[in-house]
This record gives structure tokens, C-alpha cells and sequence, in this order.
């Protein structure tokens, strides 16, 4: 597999993923960075264009894609669908599930429901984190486990994208009160706390790319006005460096 493209890709448009896959070792590097990539791919069809239909139909293209890879058959069109052609352990359903997921950001829309909403961040993020986890050989008694994880760092970066999404035309949120942004934050913590002395085995690079989520949701919950106005920002050194941290520790 050539690493190159799409680390580059990943860098450009993940760039938190991009660095907890970069601390993964080489072998797990190559299958985080292919479905990294897939993601951003998958994530910015939506937005390819202004006309609902096309967005569709490039959502429509990563289906048959991934359709076609469950059978067997080659994928044409670009590096991100044909390294995963190469990966072996692939949960096709909840790859399926992050394009479902993405429908969402074609029209302007808004989530009817805070069951709704969770479900949608664990469609985008669950989904991902556990493909990933998978594709690397994680057994299926720490889907809940890793699940739980995603949900918090899809939250976190869900609050971070607020006011992105919103000037996009887009609601992102149920409710924008105060209380119910600090609620958010503090059920996703809850779901972190509970999973921290879980052994992830070789599930932990996976689980890397949530080593941001503790600081964003604490600042979510402490300032939940930060969240509107685009301030859950912490600094370079702290982002690198807590990451750095938990690689030294042997932590997610």
C-alpha cells in the first residue's frame, strides 16, 4: 500500500487523526491512515456540490464501492477506495453506516431529538472507531468499549464544528441553552470515565484519536458558551503534548 497519498490527505483534512496515526506502529499506521482517508473522502462528498442530487450520487458511488469490495470485486477511482481493498477484518455494515451517515449534511437539517443526535455522532464516529479497531484485529467484546469512546470524541468534535455548521445553514445542535450544551458535555465525559480501565489491547490505536475529547468536554462543561462562539480551542503545545503523553503512558 502507498502510504504517502494518504497520509498527506489525512493530514490536510484530519489533522488530529492524522497525528494519533502517525504514533501508531507501521503496520497499524497503513490501515488507520486508509480508513482515515475514506472518512474525509466520504465526509466532504456531501459538500462536493451546492445540488442535492449530486451529493447523493457521490454518496451513491461509495455504497457500490463499498459494495463491490465485500464481494470481491476491484475498485476503480481513487487511492482512499482501493487501499481498503488491500486491509483485511473490514465491518462493511458500519463503513456502510458512515456514509449513512453523512446524508445529513446534504440539505439543511435539524435533529428532532437528542436520541436522534446521539444516534447520528455514533453512525459518524462509533462507526469509524470500531472499523477501525476491527481492521486491526480487535475482537467484538470491546465494540461497546470503543463505541462509548468514539461517542465522547465525536462529541467533542461536534462542539468544536458548532459554529462551522451553522454558517453552513445547518442546526447542529437540539437545543442551544446553556444547560443543555453543559449536559452534553458532561454525558460524554460520563462515557469516557467509564471506559479508562478498559484493556484495549491493540484496540488503543484506534482509540487514540480521542485524546483530545477529556480537555474539549471539560472546557464544553465548564464554559458552555465557548461552544457557540468557537472557543473550545486548546493550545499547540498542550494538543501535541497530551497526545505525546499517552503514547509514553501506554494510554488512549
Amino acid at each position: 500500500m502507498s502510504l504517502g497519498p494518504l497520509a498527506e490527505l489525512v493530514e490536510r483534512g484530519d489533522p488530529d487523526r492524522f497525528l494519533a496515526a502517525m504514533a501508531a506502529p507501521p503496520k497499524a499506521r497503513e490501515v488507520l491512515m486508509a480508513l482515515y482517508a475514506v472518512n474525509i473522502e466520504v465526509a466532504r462528498a456531501p459538500w462536493a456540490s451546492q445540488e442535492p442530487l449530486i451529493a447523493r450520487m457521490r454518496l451513491q458511488w461509495w455504497r457500490d464501492a463499498l459494495d463491490a469490495l465485500e464481494a470481491g470485486q476491484p475498485v476503480q477511482g481513487g487511492e482512499a477506495a482501493m487501499a481498503l481493498s488491500a486491509l483485511k477484518n473490514l465491518d462493511f455494515a458500519a463503513l456502510q453506516g458512515i456514509v449513512e451517515a453523512r446524508e445529513w449534511d446534504i440539505e439543511p437539517g435539524e435533529f428532532a431529538s437528542e436520541t436522534e443526535f446521539s444516534n447520528h455522532i455514533d453512525a459518524a464516529s462509533g462507526n469509524l472507531m470500531w472499523a477501525a479497531a476491527k481492521a486491526l484485529g480487535t475482537s467484538a467484546d470491546l465494540e461497546p468499549a470503543l463505541r462509548d469512546i468514539a461517542y465522547a470524541s465525536g462529541v467533542a468534535r461536534w462542539l468544536q464544528a458548532v459554529p462551522a455548521l451553522k454558517s453552513a445553514g445547518l442546526k447542529p445542535l437540539v437545543d442551544e441553552s446553556g444547560s443543555a450544551l453543559q449536559r452534553m458535555a458532561q454525558e460524554a465525559q460520563a462515557k469516557l470515565r467509564s471506559r479508562r480501565g478498559t484493556d484495549l489491547g491493540i484496540a488503543i490505536h484506534a482509540a487514540r484519536e480521542a485524546w483530545r475529547a477529556p480537555a474539549i468536554l471539560r472546557l464544553a462543561a465548564e464554559e458552555p458558551e465557548r461552544i457557540l462562539s468557537g472557543g473550545l480551542h486548546t493550545s499547540e503545545f498542550r494538543r501535541r503534548g497530551s497526545l505525546l503523553a499517552r503514547v509514553w503512558l501506554g494510554r488512549w
